[in-house]
């Protein structure tokens, strides 16, 4: 074969790849989701529907079933958001109030995460370093976005708590109050409980707590201090807790009698996280280690969230990302994050090694129900956001609000096409309805792109992004399982 055949050869394959590639193109168009235009929500109305009982109601110890180690059961309770407790705020209040707490949370976990790591040394066996901080929660900011209720005591007393994910702790405002925040129920009085129980200073639990001391009589006391000085000390107990009509009994609890901080109208705090001390761990062998929760989008239906605890809270139809283990901290919830895509391409500046976590644990990804904003490491944020930009550069933008420095001008319409964006976790790609990623911040048809950069290694998944979604915490199997539309 000639030179000239050759070329004329090659050329001809050039154009026949070059009409493949722009046919493959052609076929795979950008991806775009519709997205309703809905005003800023107002404070949701707080409609407790789950137990049936009057909000301060007690409930005789015969009527209620115990929840053993033998048992496999599950339990069901209803989720409100925290604006429920602040009804009389304007919708632009509220939200302002809400990325207040969230800039908050999201300080304080970096702070918490930065501390340990730095720690060189652990604690020696024995050795009780005092008081001091180690653990933080949603609830000091104000910011454990959701509560539930839930009976403290025998008979008990249903009372608001706050859930949260980041932290262990489980705890409860108790008489005599020495210094105590409003709160929307009476205060817990322990005397009037015949199951509560003091924990004495020798115990196991008390030597698993960050933070712990004794009083005169030898029985243990608890501190948790957080990173804006809130703080809640007291004794430290056994007690049962009643979930709807299902009781569980010996559940270490602070009952706090010096509470004081942010904290916003509910009784104390049910800790979700992995430590020692948290309610899935303490009631591994009851409710096998597994609890679910599923928040609905407050701008598009009443219906409340839910918190489920048990076998029946791991869906077979969820799609499971494995858990990865902080060497120094072992509360919060690590995922692998490989990669995000908009439009249903890649964005190729988003590489894994942005969200790698180091052998010292630094760095890395968290799932957190207290966090609103999904915060990515910034070169991360940057890649996404100028992917987000490009494919929506058709709509009107508008000035950046607050943290957000991506936001449009949807004024005088009722919907609009915005990318697709997917995030892709180790085994599990989840695909965010457009609610969960362009929300309102203004009663003038201001929307801004939920997401935000962060100068630490951390990056944390909020709720916002979390919402319609049941969340599946597995943590027999160790792992985190994602179904969409959840709430239905």
């Amino acid at each position: 074969m000639g030179e000239k055949s050759k070329t004329t050869l090659l050329f001809s394959s050039f154009v026949i790849l070059l009409f493949f590639s722009l046919s493959a193109a052609v076929s795979s168009p950008f991806q775009l989701h519709s997205l309703l235009l809905r005003p800023l929500p107002s404070a949701p109305v707080l409609s407790w529907q789950d137990s049936g009982l009057p909000f301060n109601s007690l409930v005789e110890t015969s009527d209620l079933d115990t929840v053993n180690s033998n048992t496999s059961l599950g339990l069901q309770l209803e989720l409100h958001h925290l604006d429920a407790l602040s009804s009389e705020e304007t919708p632009e209040r509220l939200f302002d109030l809400r990325l207040q707490r969230d800039a908050l949370r999201a300080e304080t976990i970096n702070s918490l995460v930065s501390k340990a790591v730095a720690r060189k040394h652990p604690r020696a066996p024995g050795r009780r370093p005092g008081f001091s901080s180690s653990v933080i929660s949603g609830l000091a900011q104000g910011s454990g976005e959701y509560f539930t209720r839930l009976g403290v005591g025998t008979p008990p007393r249903y009372l608001y708590m706050v859930l949260d994910t980041g932290s262990d702790v489980i705890w409860v405002q108790c008489s005599p109050c020495k210094k105590c925040y409003s709160q929307s129920d009476p205060i817990f009085d322990p005397t009037k409980s015949r199951s509560f129980s003091g924990i004495p200073c020798g115990s196991q639990l008390c030597r698993s707590l960050d933070s712990s001391g004794c009083n005169h009589r030898r029985m243990c006391l608890y501190q948790v201090s957080y990173g804006d000085g809130s703080v809640t000390y007291g004794d430290f107990s056994t007690e049962t807790l009643t979930f709807r009509m299902n009781r569980i009994g010996r559940v270490a609890l602070g009952c706090g009698h010096n509470n004081q901080g942010l904290f916003v109208g509910a009784a104390g705090l049910l800790g979700l996280g992995r430590g020692r001390l948290s309610f899935p761990t303490q009631t591994g062998r009851r409710l096998n280690r597994k609890f679910s929760y599923c928040l609905a989008d407050r701008s598009a239906s009443s219906k409340p969230s839910s918190l489920l605890f048990g076998d029946t809270a791991i869906p077979r139809t969820a799609v499971f990302t494995p858990l990865l283990t902080n060497p120094k901290l072992d509360t919060f919830y690590y995922v692998q994050l490989l990669g995000i895509s908009v439009g249903g391409t890649r964005v190729p500046k988003i590489r894994p090694s942005l969200f790698k976590m180091d052998r010292d644990g630094d760095g890395g990804v968290i799932i957190d129900s207290g966090t609103s904003v999904t915060r990515l490491t910034r070169p991360a944020y940057i890649a996404l956001r100028n992917a987000f930009r490009l494919g929506s550069s058709n709509l009107k933008r508008a000035p950046a609000f607050s943290l957000f420095d991506t936001c449009y001008d949807f004024s005088g319409k009722t919907s609009v096409k915005v990318p697709t964006v997917v995030l892709h976790f180790r085994g599990a790609d989840v695909s965010l309805p457009a609610t969960n990623y362009l929300i309102p911040v203004d009663s003038s048809g201001t929307f801004c792109f939920a997401f935000a950069g962060t100068m630490s290694g951390l990056s944390i998944i909020g709720n916002i992004q979390q919402q319609g979604f049941l969340v599946a915490y597995d943590l027999a199997g160790s792992r985190i399982g994602f179904k969409p539309n959840g709430c239905a």
